[in-house]
């Protein structure tokens, strides 16, 4: 699969404010990867906001409930988490 993350990260944000999410998430938010999976994470501050889990062929999922790694505190940019 290839990875376009930056039009993965348009696309939940897009997906977000669709839901009716109202808060503004971080500029910072975007993909991360856990155990091989790929999610797209927006945060506001320290409060996760929405987790999307990008399937094989790109669609995206909106979760209830997430990887805790996910949650864990937000230290530099998102290239060094990963």
């Amino acid at each position: 699969m290839s990875i376009d993350e930056d039009a993965l990260v348009r696309r939940a944000f897009a997906a977000y404010f669709r839901s009716g999410g109202s808060d503004q998430p971080s500029g910072n938010s975007g993909l991360v990867m856990v155990d091989g999976k790929y999610y797209v994470h927006l945060y506001n501050g320290s409060r996760t906001l929405a987790v999307y889990r990008v399937d094989t062929s790109g669609r995206l999922k909106r979760l209830k409930r997430w990887p805790s790694e996910i949650d864990e505190p937000i230290f530099g940019p998102r290239s060094q988490r990963e």
